[in-house]
């Protein structure tokens, strides 16, 4: 390993649900769970700079939205998807839940958390203080753990609530697993509990971004999409189309 890719240990957790470390390697800090499973990546000159496609994509689902006021953040990891929406969108009023109260207290301390006075996190289960978040027009599930996504991300109750607590014109935003052969996991319970009204987006990752609306009246605007995305780029510093080109109807 060339000194500058040399990995620093900057700081070690032991919790009820495990361990997390915050790792630097040259210009980036990870967050990671466990047994060296990376949640985060953040960008040290920039944390709301979004390195990988997964949270390109899930900031593509931001974009459904044409002005999007609140948002609720399910999981908050590093922050990072969190900090780029609170930049880059017209955003009044973001929540976050997250269960685990040393991710925020590092993310802040090491990832470059801003204490903007939009954002409120509360620390608890996603699945048990869903009822009480406010109505929101996005709303992002984002829960792993060491072992992959957690619970939520099956639980049929949970993820009606998540879409029953969306605004007029919201969209639900969902990090699902991809399966072997593509699809996003729990395909044929997502199926059902949607009516197969949503809309799909694999990324290299291994993953499948969700992006689901508040009702069925509710339509995927592409070229909308498209120009909101086109207009962001050069504040961005990245092109979302390719991302949006691999967008698909619910397999």
């Amino acid at each position: 390993m060339s000194e500058e890719r040399v990995e620093r240990l900057l700081a070690e957790v032991h919790d009820d649900f495990g361990m997390i470390r915050v790792l630097e390697v040259a210009d980036y800090r990870f967050l990671e769970f466990g047994d060296a499973i990376e949640q985060s990546c953040v960008f040290t000159a920039d944390p709301s700079w979004l390195e990988y496609d997964y949270t390109r994509a899930m900031l593509i689902g931001a974009l459904c939205h044409d002005a999007p006021e609140s948002a609720l953040f399910l999981g908050l990891g590093a922050g990072t998807l969190t900090q780029a929406c609170l930049k880059f969108l017209p955003l009044e009023d973001v929540e976050a839940i997250e269960l685990r109260p040393d991710v925020p207290r590092l993310a802040i301390e090491y990832l470059g958390l801003d204490d903007d006075p939009r954002l409120y996190i509360r620390i608890g289960d996603a699945l048990e203080l869903l009822d009480s978040a406010e109505p929101a027009d996005l709303i992002f599930v984002d829960l792993y753990n060491d072992l992959g996504p957690a619970a939520g991300h099956l639980a049929w109750k949970f993820l009606e609530n998540c879409q029953k607590k969306l605004a007029a014109n919201g969209w639900l935003i969902i990090n699902q697993w991809a399966t072997d052969d593509g699809k996003p996991l729990g395909a044929a319970l997502l199926r059902g509990l949607y009516h197969r009204h949503y809309w799909e987006l694999p990324v290299k990752e291994g993953n499948v971004i969700l992006l689901v609306p508040a009702d069925l009246e509710q339509t995927l605007d592409i070229d909308a999409l498209t120009a909101r995305a086109q207009a962001l780029a050069p504040r961005l510093g990245y092109s979302l189309e390719s991302l949006i080109k691999a967008i698909r109807p619910a397999t």
